[in-house]
């Protein structure tokens, strides 16, 4: 049975599902994308949410902003992070309810 030529992933398309896998494998980074999808959050308050270190959560922060998952934006002292790709969200919305399952 020949595949569909549709159907066959690329390598690089293949490379890239596997490190988006691999950035959604850490718990902390999943709860940050949870606590996002409600809307937007300062550090502190995810601080809170988290019950982690400010430095610990800025890291995982910075994680999810250089694969482009959250944005930020300044406002006065504070930085404001929110969700950029709807996408991942309804991945891991999914995945979610399958593990309530």
């Amino acid at each position: 049975m020949k595949p569909n030529e549709e159907l066959v992933l690329s390598d690089s398309t293949i490379q890239k599902v596997s490190k988006m896998f691999k950035l959604l494998s850490d718990p902390t980074r999943i709860f940050i994308l949870y606590l996002l999808n409600g809307g937007e959050l300062n550090v502190g308050m995810i601080v809170n949410q988290l019950n982690m270190e400010q430095s610990a959560v800025s890291h995982q922060l910075k994680t999810l902003k250089a694969a482009r998952l959250v944005k930020s934006r300044r406002e006065g002292k504070n930085i404001i992070y929110s969700q950029i790709d709807e996408h991942i969200y309804n991945v891991l919305e999914q995945v979610i309810q399958h593990a309530k399952e």
